[in-house]
């Protein structure tokens, strides 16, 4: 699988465990409120794997990136078909901008940009800025600089922005998702953990 011979371990959030037992996957651990969590999956995993966390101000998603110690995650099913999953997904990358995490979907990445970035990318791929707040930055390498520009989620936005090859970020302050095609799922890992710092924690 794409996704775990880039990040081995697994860990699920809450009813996530089901595709591990579907598709045999060994859980390192299961964090979640457990309202999708069933029985006979509940059954199927060690007690000791089961890390419920009650409070419902957060998403399964926040409650497992927030618990785990890794250099990097690669989030797998955290959008499907609907937006409001997709949505939540992507604030929380933005309120947790201190963890290095790669969300991967049917034919995009999506990260939180660090305060600097470098992405070794071909000249015609698709980088896409969408900011989740008031941000301004700099750029090179990309078809339409933001240079001077201020992006914001209900203003400006950078989609269908395109390299003219490798692409260097500079961001003034969290709240910046770069969108890159799937097939540069290799590449954004590459590229945040070769990040010597990112965001302090909010």
């Amino acid at each position: 699988m794409q996704a775990t011979n880039l990040a081995p371990g697994v860990v699920a959030a809450d009813g996530g465990a089901a595709h591990c037992v579907f598709f045999g996957l060994d859980p390192e651990a299961v964090i979640g409120d457990f309202d999708s969590l069933s029985d006979d999956v509940r059954r199927a995993i060690p007690a000791a794997k089961l890390h419920q966390i009650t409070e419902q101000e957060t998403t399964d998603f926040d409650k497992a990136l927030r618990s785990m110690d890794a250099p990097l995650v690669v989030g797998i099913g955290f959008g499907g078909a609907r937006v409001d999953h997709h949505l939540a997904a992507f604030n929380t990358l933005v309120r947790q901008a201190d963890r290095r995490c790669v969300l991967l979907g049917g034919e995009d990445v999506v990260f939180a940009a660090p305060p600097e970035l470098t992405l070794r990318v071909a000249a015609g791929t698709r980088v896409s800025l969408f900011p989740m707040a008031r941000v301004t930055g700099r750029s090179e390498g990309l078809l339409w600089p933001i240079d001077g520009l201020v992006l914001a989620p209900d203003g400006r936005v950078g989609t269908s922005n395109t390299a003219n090859g490798d692409v260097w970020l500079r961001m003034e302050a969290p709240g910046m998702l770069v969108i890159l095609p799937r097939d540069c799922l290799a590449e954004a890992v590459r590229a945040l953990l070769a990040v010597d710092a990112p965001w302090p924690a909010l």
